[in-house]
């Protein structure tokens, strides 16, 4: 079954179900095998304790509390202490006030930024033309290594903090703990990718148009 989400304007798995017919394209209206199959995950214990801490942030804090709240919330729900950031080195100064923010309501911080390392790109086979500045030592973003040293520390949640796009993807494989995130890096606009969106009929209405 194709997945068409996005395109739908019913939203009748977000009600009683029964209550309203489910589109066409609607995973629920087809093969639910894949869904029930994903339903008996949430008897594991963890993943239960997860998601219960997820719901209950939700509503206690939802269009009141802002996302570090949330975040400080979500991680007494699931009784962790030792919190993890993984941040963009061009972020740092957003990591240090997020660990101090942390630090001030109780929590123990481990920080550890993008080019911990300091492995040459060339090392993973890129060409000295494919780096931002050609016939400069540039430094790999690491976060493989950022995970791993968080895990040694005993983090029990980790924070993704501008982490570039595909390094979060490696980081979000490698992590030991669970991880949730604050910022997610667009310089363009401001670390507010969400405006591009708002913004496609209008000042980024060319990537609606698509290549060339």
């Amino acid at each position: 079954m194709e997945l068409r989400c996005a395109i739908c304007g019913v939203r009748a798995c977000s009600r009683e179900p029964g209550s309203e017919p489910y589109p066409s394209f609607c995973p629920m209206a087809g093969d639910g095998q894949v869904l029930n199959d994903a339903r008996v995950i949430y008897e594991d214990h963890e993943t239960r304790a997860l998601a219960q801490a997820a719901a209950r942030t939700e509503a206690a804090g939802y269009c009141k509390e802002p996302r570090v709240e949330e975040i400080m919330n979500f991680a007494r729900r699931l009784g962790v202490n030792r919190l993890g950031i993984a941040s963009c080195v061009g972020l740092i100064r957003e990591a240090r006030l997020l660990q101090e923010i942390l630090e001030a309501n109780g929590f123990q911080v481990s920080s550890v930024c993008c080019k911990v390392g300091s492995i040459p790109k060339e090392e993973i086979g890129l060409a000295d033309d494919e780096k931002i500045r050609p016939g400069q030592f540039e430094a790999l973003c690491n976060p493989i290594g950022q995970a791993k040293l968080l895990s040694e520390a005993g983090t029990g949640l980790n924070i993704v903090v501008g982490l570039c796009v595909g390094h979060d993807s490696l980081f979000f494989r490698h992590s030991a703990a669970p991880v949730t995130v604050l910022v997610a890096k667009d310089r363009v606009t401001g670390h507010n990718p969400a405006a591009v969106l708002y913004t496609s009929h209008s000042y980024y209405r060319r990537l609606r148009e698509g290549p060339g």
